[in-house]
């Protein structure tokens, strides 16, 4: 699941917004814990939340991701 942030601030808000995806998967007992946060330029970055399949429709309805893709770690 991914949040998308754009413009001056991207970054900043990007890198909270990842503390609130570890506090939610801390606390739904989320594991492996998969967050991250991508710089991409000076107006954008992004957020994101890896989470398995079986709770991918629960959580993004709980958390509304701007959008989602399949997950690979190589």
């Amino acid at each position: 699941m991914i949040w998308d942030f754009r413009g001056p601030a991207s970054q900043k808000i990007a890198e909270h917004h990842e503390i609130h995806l570890k506090d939610y998967a801390q606390t739904e007992n989320i594991q492996p814990i998969i967050t991250g946060c991508t710089i991409v330029s000076e107006m954008y970055a992004m957020a994101y939340l890896v989470v398995d399949e079986s709770i991918m429709t629960k959580t993004r309805e709980a958390l509304k991701p701007h959008r989602g893709q399949v997950y690979n770690p190589n």
